[in-house]
C-alpha cells in the first residue's frame, strides 16, 4: 500500500509553461445528484495537491475535483472562459493511486489519468 494520498493532482499553466500555485481544489464524492465534499486544498509552489486523503482510505465510487481557476488567472491580469474546471472520474480499485493532472490555459484545459 502506498504511503501517499490515493488521489492527487497537479496543475500546469500551459500559457506560461509553469506550475500553477495557489489554486483552490475541492474533492467531492458523487452519489447520483448528491455531492459530498470530502477534502480540499490549494496547489503548492509546484502546482500540486498531494494530501487530500489519508493512505488506505479510498473506497470505489465516482469523484469530482473542482479547480477554482478564476482567482489564479485574475491575479495575473488574465481573463478566463472557464472560472471553474470540474473533472469527474471513477475509482474502481481502491488500492490504486489516482493522479489527475490539469493542463490549464485561460480558454481551454486538458486532463488525463497520470501516474
Amino acid at each position: 500500500m502506498s504511503e501517499r494520498s490515493p488521489i492527487t493532482t497537479h496543475v500546469l499553466d500551459t500559457t506560461i509553461g509553469r506550475p500553477a500555485a495557489g489554486i483552490r481544489v475541492v474533492l467531492e464524492r458523487l452519489d447520483g445528484a448528491t455531492a459530498q465534499e470530502i477534502a480540499s486544498g490549494r496547489t503548492d509552489g509546484d502546482g500540486r495537491v498531494s494530501d487530500f486523503l489519508p493512505p488506505g482510505s479510498l473506497e470505489p465510487g465516482t469523484f469530482r475535483l473542482t479547480f477554482d481557476v478564476a482567482d489564479y488567472l485574475a491575479a495575473q491580469n488574465r481573463e478566463t472562459f472557464y472560472p471553474h474546471v470540474p473533472i469527474v472520474f471513477r475509482v474502481d480499485a481502491a488500492d490504486e493511486h489516482y493522479h489527475v493532472p490539469l493542463l490549464l490555459n485561460p480558454f481551454g484545459y486538458t486532463t488525463y489519468r497520470g501516474s
